[in-house]
């Protein structure tokens, strides 16, 4: 079965095979393309000097909108062992961070003689990471991370009836409020926030996935924020019935409980990141000629006793 993957999943697959952050396996551009090579792709192109990331994701693509099972190629052989001699470190790190990104997905890593496959799953957490998903409370107020009044007014309101749906068993509706209130703040703060950084694309044309990654880079958001985002984002695509008849999964109370401490994450870590705007210089005084003298003091015009005294071996009669 040929399986295609989300966009979102590309990128975070691409960065595992490059391999930029340690454990994980680092792979120079040459060694990227003898990667998909050994994953048994056909008609590898050279790597051209692209950087590295981007080279990676736009083969990925081009390889799934032709219809091939290429992606699905280089993820099984993202974990198979004879990439990892004596490296099981990275390895291990691999397969972790290879499963907490597929499993968002409907997906996880299984084995079969011996061999890596894939294996459809409840959407979610890993097991693992589930419990250990901590329990971050909202600390900052939404004024604090959206500057425009009218807008922050909106996105209470989202916020408000996420509770009032999650009160009474809505949990659909509330994730789809939590997915909006996200791309919500965080357009803004790519609207408020980006002068002089380069944008991906037109701001019209991005999405949450796009908003999420472009925080990230800016670092206005941290790492946990971010994956934990496409939780977010899969479940608030169940707008559209059709996505949830094909993922065969509804939210439930479950879910909400995950996907709330991620939309709490990310508007503590806006609000921590958010650049005061510079504070204008304070008037001061005109200086007065003259170091040292009081502008303010009157200016005294000189006295034939002044004058004396200024000169050599001149001097005035006490009492004069």
């Amino acid at each position: 079965m040929n399986e295609i993957f989300d966009d979102s999943t590309l990128t975070e697959i691409a960065h595992l095979i490059c391999g930029d952050e340690t454990p994980l396996l680092y792979r120079k551009g040459y060694e990227i393309a003898a990667f998909f090579q050994r994953a048994g792709w056909d008609d590898v192109p050279d790597y051209d000097g692209t950087p590295r990331h981007k080279w990676t994701l736009d083969l990925l693509r081009e390889r799934q909108e032709d219809g091939t099972d290429d992606a699905q190629r280089a993820v099984l052989r993202l974990v198979n062992r004879l990439e990892y001699y004596n490296q099981q470190q990275e390895y291990h790190a691999t397969l972790k961070r290879l499963n907490e990104i597929l499993v968002l997905d409907g997906r996880r890593i299984g084995e079969e003689e011996g061999q890596p496959v894939l294996v459809r799953c409840e959407a979610g957490f890993e097991d693992e990471v589930r419990r250990q998903l901590p329990r971050v409370e909202l600390k900052v107020s939404v004024t604090e991370v959206v500057s425009d009044p009218e807008l922050a007014a909106t996105v209470q309101l989202r916020l408000d009836e996420a509770r009032t749906c999650y009160e009474h068993g809505a949990y659909t509706s509330a994730v789809i409020m939590l997915g909006s209130l996200l791309e919500g703040v965080l357009a803004h703060a790519a609207q408020v926030r980006a002068a002089g950084v380069r944008m991906p694309k037109p701001l019209r044309n991005m999405g949450l996935n796009d908003f999420v990654d472009f925080a990230y880079e800016n670092k206005w958001i941290e790492h946990d924020a971010k994956l934990a985002s496409e939780l977010v984002r899969h479940y608030r695509n169940l707008v559209h019935p059709l996505a949830e008849k094909r993922t065969g999964h509804s939210p439930n109370r479950d879910t909400l409980d995950m996907c709330w401490p991620v939309v709490n994450a990310t508007l503590n870590d806006l609000a921590a990141t958010v650049v005061a705007p510079p504070v204008p210089p304070t008037p001061r005084a005109p200086i007065e000629r003259g170091r040292g003298r009081n502008p303010n003091a009157s200016v005294q015009r000189p006295t034939p006793a002044s004058v004396a005294r200024r000169r050599p071996g001149g001097g005035t009669t006490a009492g004069t």
